[in-house]
């Protein structure tokens, strides 16, 4: 009896997990990918970066392929040899007080906000693929004692929230 109730509900399952998947993501859930497949490789050189933050561009490039290679089905090759390229420029770096000891008057927390405009085009039909211009991110860090943290941790704060959202600006529209 046991058995069959076991069969029973494992046939059953089974039916509302076929039922519920789609071979087309705008029909339901899917199993596909959610990623462009006209795309087999990307490459990402190194964003520019005019601001006087420097050494930003590096540790942004570094964990956009970071987060690609990791999140997405794209290899990551050189420009000669890739299919797409994402290219982008760090726009503006603002350091703002959130806010201060009443006591000393100094910088209690800050927050560092990055914003950034990219664009990823395939390189065989030279169309855009996606296109971003003052795209932002931003990282809290706490300069006073005792914490006495760095201005680059809320800086890697805001890239890492940066390099999150461009790769889900990645994925394919639907």
């Amino acid at each position: 009896m046991i058995q069959r109730v076991r069969l029973v509900l494992l046939l059953t399952s089974l039916m509302w997990i076929m039922h519920g998947c789609a071979t087309d993501p705008t029909e339901g859930y899917s199993t596909e990918t959610i990623y462009p497949t006209t795309v087999g490789s990307i490459a990402i050189p190194i964003f520019d970066n005019p601001t006087f933050y420097r050494g930003l561009e590096f540790d942004l490039t570094d964990a956009l392929v970071k987060e690609v290679q990791t999140h997405t089905p794209y290899k990551i090759t050189t420009q000669s040899k890739a299919d797409s390229v994402l290219t982008g420029q760090i726009r503006h770096v603002e350091l703002r007080q959130l806010s201060k000891s009443p006591l000393t008057g100094l910088t209690e927390e800050a927050i560092v906000r990055v914003t950034i405009d990219f664009q990823w085009r395939d390189l065989r039909t030279n169309k855009i693929l996606v296109e971003r211009r003052s795209f932002e991110g931003h990282g809290l860090f706490v300069p006073s004692a005792p914490t006495g943290e760095p201005i680059e941790i809320g800086q890697l704060s805001a890239i890492q929230l940066l390099v999150r959202d461009v790769v889900r600006e990645m994925q394919a529209e639907w």
